[in-house]
């Protein structure tokens, strides 16, 4: 149940699913996908009710399968007892060959599972030790029901007897190893106990090795190996045996020796597929002609003069009789289990493995007549390969197609040339180069029929008909070519005869073998989801890595000196590497990670049989025509011979010609394209019919008894099919040429029964429109999908094809967005008539692929509670918390695979699969209220859903938050250290203030062993920091928190030692508190690289970042303590505030060369003005280095600090805007950098000229100022070239008055927007009339806001033409005179401004009936006197004929005529309230009196206070002209 995909209840499901849309009978169709529908659901519930049981007795597992083991013994020896007393009968379907194929294949199956069971209880890992025992019992319950079968069915008493024995010590050896290994579980860590497990488990793979030798056949097998073995002890002598022959007579007897010995290794290899008495049979000869070989080249060695020959030639009897055992053991390997992955290929190579070693010893020995054993070689090596053609239904080589094609041209081309050769060698007699033609001639042979086997697999392979393989999680054949090379290789290694270039051979092959080996581990511990696995991968790409580490040691030393103590050293060191290595290739056959090997159909055999047939018949006349040339070398006189080679030669070149028009012709995936194709292209017609049908009404679909539902069900799954195959043919097309005929088949065979579904449906539905739009849809399906099968054949597979790359990867994108539309039209379709099956559908399938979205989750259900009143609204809502769900399921299974640890992994994989049973019944819920709206029972039920959705949402949440403690402690972290280092930025300020004083009297001694002490804790913290990346997340977090703590405490003591210095020295507090802000920032980066690096394997870049910001976190603090301990001598502390400078200037520069994009940009006025600061600090560094005081170096150091910072900061953010070019940003950089490099150096200058004060240093310092100064110089040329043509000095007042201008415009604007929004107050409803008084008045303040808003646009436009026409510089020759003029218009644009704006809260205040109408007159009167202040000031040095002058005076004017009207109207209605207001005078004299008197009092106040406001406007003004320039103040008089 860990892996839902190999269980075959969901393989059913997934077949099922891609079925239904082909089953042409509608109603079996949809009773097929319900089924399938129900299957899965319970599949998911299964699956989850065995986690929950396992929860609660997964620890029983053990004895269980300890049970299980008992059992089974006790039956063997039941068996044992029938056995002897002759009533042991085999069971229905049992046979001798079947039981023993079964008993060989389990026995790996057996070997593997408790390779895992002894990594399991290792680790100490309690749930996979359960699991893996559990898998070794059902194991073994197979191997002895299969021991049962073989003994029952052997007609030997003897031999059923010792298997049955055998077999019941491998249950007791078992029994025992599951008891150590519950042991081991139960004290982890005994050293003791892990060595009890370990020699339990060597004895019961003991016990399985005899349990398999008991086999028919392989006894034989085993009688041979050990003749060969003995026979091989002969080799072994002083001094060997007097020759009893001569050597002509040895030599013939060798050639007839070799020729049996290679006969009886082809016998071996075929008989191996045959029954076991063939094997014995084959066996026993084999074993015979060796040891016959083996006594005629001891002969001939004894026939040798040289010592050095005589090694030689024993050490190639060495190397027979090793590749004789390999090849035996490959034969007992074969006929034991002989579906085992690669047994084939590995049975051929051992046999040419044979051959070539003969081959070897004949060259040596012989001393034939002219060219004959080169021809006896040749001939050899071609009988070796033929086997290949056998039946190819294993994959030959590692090469595609494309490179097949490749080989067998280059090998064509090679072999033309090495035949021509031939017979123009035999013609010549040149015999030494007729040899070479004759083995490069065999060479491109054996490559032809490499090839030539590879592509007849692949062609097989790739029909339709055939079953492809899948890929497992190891590659066996891989491990087991490594295997093979490194023990071949360790052989050479010790051998003594081995020379020292033979050696290094030896070392290359074992470094190059180990090395693939450890990356194939490294990608499998990443793939799969065991962690137990994963870990034996690490644990064993380790071993084999550190093994051989230590042969290469060896291997020097023997290089060095060939002596027999450093051999027996390298012989010591390659047995760990072995063992290591079969270790591991056992670990790896375990059927779990094994890839399933392909099964070719007889349409793919006979797809073969031209590659076949071609081949062989290019070996039959390429063997004849060598047998030819053999004799034509020794009788080149002979013309009947050559015409026989002629014959021979021409068909060689004709079955090579045709074996390249049969690869070509067969093409993986070619015919099938072209059959899709047609097909589609046929279905394209059906749906353009349709469309006109459906323009004309005259649709006619299906049949009246399919429902819409139906239909529905049908096209969704066609779809989605449809769009589970786009992924699979673009990597086909791609790369894959044996998958492509089986993707586009598969892919066309769904397109008739989605046209069918389409038309169907679109005939039910009413509405046209929806009709055009399901049937568009389809079309444009279809015609993606034909665009990308046009793609696809052309890319054909082939990885070298790269220009149709672009074009499949075009294709495949339009078809998914094909796809997805359609996709969406059905699924609101669905939604919106209540039909959720597809949608609990995708929800199950998403639960199966769980081994984020949590809140749009909780936010769809809570909608969806809300929505019971609206049934209309669920469809839509279902649907989201579908595809909410999908996502959710697939961040979950990363999730769950990364968690550490695994306990969490496991627990927020089962919340996630509880989820989505309850968003399962949440939108079936939802379904059912759609259907019936009313039921008040479907709401209670909906609400209850939606609620126990909500709950598990939560606890997922809270199943994540435990799984990621680490990382959120880092991001807790860094928040704390970023609040840091922004205190610490305001304490430099305080500093630089000097206003950092100490507020009792203490000396800087009494902090600096805090300081000190702290720091060298943050270190420590630091080492468990980056240490914490790699380990659990519990160990990470506590390394976090505490390093924050620890940099909290450390600014803290550093901050108290730099105020206890007092803020007489402010310069040496601002060294101090930067030293520790650098600290600061490095563990800010250390954290970041720290969170992102958690988890990653440790050749992740992120681990390079990591291990690259602990070196700055650690070259910082390394800086903060020299710092605190220079900080009280006041001869070196300036020195140190220099090099820290330096350091920290370089931690910059390096910053600013990271691709890192800054987050905000900046304008290049405030690139130039930072540039400044890099003059400042440049003149007062040459300062400092002149003068040497250490007072003056700790301010350019400080200073220098800050100035670099900015620039470096605001150059990069300049850089970075995104109107600025590339070349104008590379170069802006580039001058970035060229002038920190040179700012560092100058800094390094005055360091030196401070250590070492000479006249010659000091003059250096003005070489590196100017170099600065050139930089600074091209920095803002580069700022310039980033503003464009309208680039100006921002300290230039003109500039300044332009921004004024324009600011001003822009607060008028705001202010004339603020009117628009005004409205009058309200009153009572009177009588139509014209504009009231109020309307009047906002009529008239808008017109002159929007007056002075063109009047200033036109002055800033007026300003700029005097800029270009030269009368006022952008770099002023008057720099005082334009100075006044520009302030000028900046004061009147300010008035005109403020006029305006107070205008508006005039107006503003009389609508709403707080102010008086004379504050309006006087505000407008205001508005047109700065106004013409404002075009005073612009006609000082205007043309007065120019346009801008124009285009001034007439919004010069416009404003004034608003400033009127705005007045006409304020007087107007002051005058008509004056008219309004009646005196009622008073009858009574007396009365009458006293009333003219108070009217004359008021009117003596109202003058004299309107005297005192004309003396108080007089004063305003008379102030205001002091400030006036001269220009103006003339234009006045």
């Amino acid at each position: 149940f860990n892996d839902l995909d190999s269980f075959p209840g969901s393989k059913m499901v997934t077949s099922a699913k891609s079925t239904v849309p082909t089953v042409t009978d509608q109603a079996a169709a949809m009773q097929l996908g319900q089924c399938a529908k129900n299957l899965a659901t319970c599949l998911a519930e299964l699956r989850t009710a065995t986690q929950k049981a396992h929860e609660a007795c997964g620890p029983l597992e053990i004895d269980y399968a300890l049970n299980a083991v008992q059992t089974l013994r006790s039956e063997l020896q039941d068996a044992r007892m029938a056995a002897h007393d002759g009533q042991l009968k085999p069971l229905p379907g049992e046979s001798l060959e079947k039981c023993a194929q079964d008993l060989g294949s389990t026995s790996k199956a057996v070997g593997s599972s408790m390779a895992q069971l002894l990594t399991c209880a290792a680790q100490g890992n309690e749930h996979y030790t359960g699991v893996a025992a559990r898998e070794t019992a059902q194991a073994l319950r197979t191997l002895a029901q299969a021991a049962r079968g073989v003994a029952a069915s052997t007609k030997e008493p003897q031999s059923a007897a010792a298997m049955l024995d055998s077999a019941q010590y491998v249950m007791e050896g078992s029994a025992m190893l599951i008891h150590e290994a519950h042991q081991a579980l139960v004290s982890p860590g005994d050293a003791e106990s892990q060595q009890r497990l370990a020699q339990v488990a060597r004895a019961v793979s003991h016990s399985l090795n005899n349990c398999v030798n008991c086999l028919p056949g392989q006894k034989d097998v085993d009688m041979a190996l050990r003749s060969i073995g003995e026979a091989s002890k002969k080799l072994l002598v002083d001094t060997l045996p007097t020759c009893s022959k001569s050597f002509q007579e040895a030599q013939s007897e060798l050639n007839h020796t070799a020729a049996e010995l290679n006969h009886s290794a082809g016998d071996v290899v075929h008989s191996s597929r045959g029954t076991s008495s063939q094997l014995a049979m084959a066996s026993g000869k084999f074993s015979e002609d060796f040891d016959e070989f083996l006594d005629t080249g001891i002969e001939m060695a004894g026939h040798t003069q040289c010592q050095e020959d005589q090694i030689e030639v024993i050490g190639n009897l060495k190397n027979i009789s090793m590749a004789s055992s390999k090849l035996l053991l490959a034969a007992k390997s074969l006929s034991v289990d002989p579906g085992a992955a690669n047994a084939k290929n590995l049975l051929a190579a051992a046999a040419r493995t044979v051959t070539e070693s003969i081959n070897q010893l004949i060259t040596l020995c012989t001393q034939q007549a002219p060219g004959q054993k080169e021809c006896d070689n040749a001939l050899r090596e071609l009988e070796a390969v033929r086997g290949l053609l056998d039946n190819p239904s294993e994959p030959v080589s590692e090469l595609s197609y494309f490179d097949c094609i490749e080989s067998v041209m280059e090998n064509s081309k090679v072999l033309g040339e090495s035949m021509a050769g031939i017979s123009q060698h035999c013609k010549t007699g040149d015999v030494p180069a007729f040899g070479h033609c004759v083995g490069v001639a065999s060479k491109a042979l054996c490559g032809l029929t490499e090839a030539a086997g590879q592509a007849s697999y692949l062609v097989g392979v790739s029909d339709p008909n055939s079953q492809s393989g899948h890929e497992g999680l190891v590659d066996p054949i891989q491990f087991a070519r490594a295997n093979q090379a490194i023990q071949m290789a360790c052989q050479n290694l010790v051998d003594p005869a081995s020379s020292p270039s033979q050696v290094l051979s030896a070392a290359t092959i074992v470094a190059k073998h180990t090395s693939a080996l450890c990356n194939a581990c490294r990608l499998a511990s990443s793939k799969t989801s065991n962690p137990v696995a994963r870990r034996h991968f690490v644990q064993s790409a380790k071993e084999v890595a550190n093994t051989t580490a230590n042969l290469v040691k060896t291997i020097k030393a023997l290089d060095g000196n060939f002596s027999e103590e450093n051999r027996d050293r390298c012989r010591v060191a390659t047995t760990p590497l072995i063992e290591a290595v079969e270790n591991l290739s056992t670990f790896a056959s375990n059927p779990e990670f094994a890839s399933i090997p392909a099964q070719i159909s007889n349409e793919g055999s006979a797809a073969q049989e031209p590659i076949v047939r071609s081949a062989r018949s290019m070996l039959d006349s390429s063997t004849l025509l060598l047998e030819t040339a053999r004799s034509l070398i020794i009788n080149p006189k002979d013309p009947p011979t050559w015409s026989i080679l002629a014959g021979h030669s021409r068909t060689v070149s004709d079955s090579i010609k045709s074996l390249i028009t049969s690869i070509r012709d067969k093409a993986p995936g070619q015919r099938e394209c072209d059959y899709s194709i047609d097909n589609i292209n046929k279905c394209i017609r059906d749906i353009e019919q349709a469309s006109l049908a459906a323009v004309g009404q005259s649709l006619q679909g299906c049949r009246d008894d399919i429902s819409l539902e139906a239909l529905q069900e049908q096209l969704t799954s066609s779809v989605q099919e449809i769009g589970h195959l786009i992924d699979p043919i673009n990597t086909a097309a791609r790369g894959e040429a044996a998958q492509l005929g089986h993707k586009v088949t598969q892919l066309a065979s769904y397109f008739e029964p989605l046209i069918v579904a389409s038309v169907g449906l679109a005939s039910k539905i009413m509405d046209q429109q929806q009709q055009m739009n399901i049937l568009d849809q389809t079309k444009t399906l279809s015609e993606s999908a034909l665009q990308m099968l046009y793609a696809a054949k052309e890319g054909g597979g082939n990885p070298k094809a790269a220009h149709t790359h672009d074009a499949i990867a075009e294709a495949v994108q339009l078809m998914k967005e094909a796809v997805d539309d359609i996709m969406v039209t059905l699924n609101e379709a669905a939604s919106e008539g209540g039909m959720v099956g597809g949608m609990v559908e995708a929800i199950a399938e998403a639960m199966g692929r769980v081994s984020g979205g949590w809140y749009t989750i909780q936010l769809g259900c809570r909608t969806m509670t809300k929505s019971v009143t609206c049934p209309e609204e669920l469809g839509g809502l279902a649907s989201q918390v579908t595809v909410d769900y999908s996502q959710l399921a697939h961040q979950g299974r990363l999730a769950a695979a990364t968690a550490d640890p695994e306990e969490v992994g496991f627990q927020i994989k089962t919340r996630v699969q509880e989820l989505g049973h309850g968003c399962i019944y949440l939108v079936q819920k939802a379904g059912a209220l759609q259907m019936s709206p009313t039921d008040s029972f479907s709401k209670r039920e909906l609400i209850e859903c939606a609620r126990g959705v909500t709950e598990k949402v939560s606890m997922v949440l809270s199943a994540l938050q435990a799984g990621n403690k680490g990382t959120q402690a880092c991001i807790t972290a860094a928040s704390t250290v970023s609040g840091i280092i922004a205190d610490l930025d305001t304490t430099i300020m305080f500093a630089s203030a000097g206003t950092l004083n100490p507020e009792n009297e203490e000396s800087f001694a009494d902090h600096r062993e805090s300081i000190l002490k702290t720091a060298k804790a943050l270190v420590e913290d630091t080492k468990r920091l980056v240490s914490g990346a790699a380990s659990s997340q519990d160990r990470l977090a506590q390394a976090a928190q505490s390093s924050a703590n620890t940099i909290t405490m450390l600014t803290d003591v550093v901050k108290l030692g730099a105020t206890s210095m007092g803020s007489d020295d402010p310069e040496t507090q601002v060294v101090l508190i930067n030293a520790v802000r650098d600290v600061a920032k490095a563990l800010a980066e250390l954290i970041g690289a720290t969170k992102c690096a958690a988890g990653k394997p440790a050749d992740d870049p992120s681990m390079y970042q990591l291990k690259s910001a602990a070196k700055v976190m650690v070259t910082n603090v390394t800086s903060l303590l020299k710092t605190v301990k220079a900080v009280e001598d006041e001869a070196t502390r300036g020195t140190r505030a220099l090099e820290a400078t330096i350091e920290c200037i370089k931690q910059e520069l390096t910053v600013f060369q990271s691709k890192d994009v800054p987050e905000k940009s900046t304008t290049p006025e405030e690139f130039i003005r930072m540039t400044k600061g890099i003059t400042t600090a440049t003149a007062k560094a040459v300062a400092a280095g002149n003068s040497a005081q250490q007072e003056h170096v700790i301010a350019t150091a400080n200073l220098s600090r800050k100035a670099i910072s900015d620039m470096l900061t605001t150059c990069k953010q300049a850089a970075c805007h995104p109107e600025v070019s590339e070349e104008v940003r590379s170069k802006a950089l580039h001058y970035g950098s060229e002038c920190t490099t040179g700012y560092i150096d100058l800094l390094e200058q005055v360091l030196l000229v401070i250590q070492k004060p000479t006249a010659d240093q000091r003059q250096q310092l003005a070489v590196h100022s100017k170099c600065v100064a050139g930089c600074v110089t091209e920095l803002i040329q580069t700022a310039e070239a980033m503003k464009g043509s309208e680039w100006v000095d921002p300290e230039d007042p003109t500039v300044i008055a332009e921004t004024e201008l324009l600011g001003a415009a822009a607060s008028i604007e705001a202010a004339a927007k603020k009117l628009e929004q005004l409205k009058p107050r309200a009153k009572p409803k009177q009588a139509d009339e014209t504009l009231d008084f109020e309307e009047q008045i906002l009529e008239a303040a808008k017109s002159i806001a929007a007056a002075t808003s063109a009047l200033v646009k036109s002055a800033s436009a007026a300003q700029r033409e005097l800029v270009a026409q030269g009368k006022v510089g952008s770099i002023l020759a008057n720099a005082v005179d334009d100075g006044q003029w520009s302030h000028g218009l900046i004061s009147a644009a300010r008035m005109v401004a403020a006029a305006t704006s107070n205008l508006c809260e005039a107006a503003n205040a009389s609508v709403q009936g707080h102010a008086s109408e004379e504050k309006l007159i006087s505000s407008a009167k205001q508005v047109a006197a700065s106004t013409a202040q404002l075009l005073v000031a612009c006609k000082v040095k205007a043309q007065p004929d120019s346009e801008a002058m124009r285009r001034l005076q007439a919004a010069g004017n416009a404003v004034k005529r608003a400033s009127d009207n705005l007045v006409k109207a304020a007087q107007k209605a002051a005058f008509d309230k004056a008219d309004d207001h009646s005196v009622v005078v008073k009858t009574r004299f007396v009365g009458g009196i006293a009333q003219i008197i108070a009217a004359q009092e008021e009117m003596l106040r109202k003058e004299r206070e309107l005297e005192e406001a004309r003396k108080k406007l007089a004063q305003i003004r008379q102030q205001q002209y002091k400030f006036l320039p001269s220009e103006l103040r003339e234009d006045e008089r």
